[in-house]
């Protein structure tokens, strides 16, 4: 999981990823990014060239979010 979190750095770094870490529920646990991007085929291309679901550890799946809202800084 370290190579996988390492491969998303370069979008934490920039600000592009606008949250990304594991989540605990009853069945397991899971990660959750949220990302902005221009082209969501190159942020799947991405996502596809991750550690994580290129070993077959995990897969990605990403949706489009059309709105949203973010608490007040």
């Amino acid at each position: 999981m370290a190579r996988h979190a390492a491969y998303w750095q370069p979008l934490i770094d920039s600000g592009q990823m606008v949250i990304f870490g594991p989540v605990l529920d009853g069945t397991g646990s899971w990660g959750l990014g949220v990302a902005e991007a221009e082209d969501e085929e190159e942020l799947r291309a991405f996502a596809a060239g991750d550690p994580a679901v290129t070993t077959g550890t995990a897969q990605v799946e990403i949706g489009k979010m059309l709105s949203g809202f973010v608490r007040p800084g």
